[in-house]
């Protein structure tokens, strides 16, 4: 079976079984959904949403971010972790938005590379969240491990990884696909304590097939 075919039936065994998912960050509009997304770099989503209310309360929009000081932002985001930077970056992200956009966030992944801590992974989570549109598959790092276990790149950097997923994954499903992964790999394919018995894709993982 070619690889392509092989994924094709990855996503169908994933597509049945997760069904619709959704961003797991919590944010009510495009600024908030921007300003978790950089909040969750080497952070766990959870931790996030239980940080944003307290920030979107202080800074709803990206005005106000904008014109915020960065110690008054680094106590609401400490818990974070590497919270100087992330403030930091979400005051600069917030005045590019407003001097450039009008105080609307782009929605081109150009654009959006251009605002301080927003990669391309971040971009085309926006892009896939908020607009519909991905630019590519969103490889974190379950997304990376998953993948690599898979057999479906060989690739350890992130973007040399999309670009193989782009040529395998129908454009229809970019954006489901990287969170049907996130799912399973925090469900099933746990990093360190993998449980194979039971994985809904052990037929179609390389991992797997080479240990048994």
């Amino acid at each position: 079976m070619d690889l392509k075919q092989r994924t094709k039936n990855i996503i169908q065994k994933l597509k049945d079984y997760y069904g619709e998912v959704k961003c797991f960050l919590r944010h009510r509009n495009l600024f908030e959904l921007i300003c978790a997304v950089c909040l969750s770099a080497q952070c766990t989503d959870e931790r996030v949403n239980m940080t944003t209310p307290n920030l979107f309360k202080k800074f709803p929009d990206a005005a106000s971010m904008a014109a915020a000081k960065q110690t008054e932002v680094e106590k609401v985001i400490k818990s974070c972790g590497f919270y100087k930077n992330k403030a930091r970056n979400l005051i600069k992200m917030s005045q590019r938005i407003m001097s450039h956009h009008g105080g609307t966030v782009p929605n081109s992944i150009e654009e959006l590379t251009q605002l301080a801590g927003v990669g391309r992974k971040t971009a085309n989570v926006v892009l896939g969240t908020w607009f519909g549109k991905p630019a590519g598959v969103v490889v974190d790092t379950h997304v990376k491990r998953i993948v690599n276990l898979l057999g479906l790149s060989s690739n350890k950097e992130p973007e040399k990884i999309e670009q193989d997923l782009n040529q395998l994954v129908s454009k229809k499903y970019w954006h489901d696909f990287s969170l049907w992964l996130i799912s399973h790999g925090r469900e099933t394919c746990i990093a360190r304590r993998a449980q194979c018995a039971k994985c809904i894709l052990k037929k179609h993982c390389n991992y797997y097939q080479d240990k048994h």
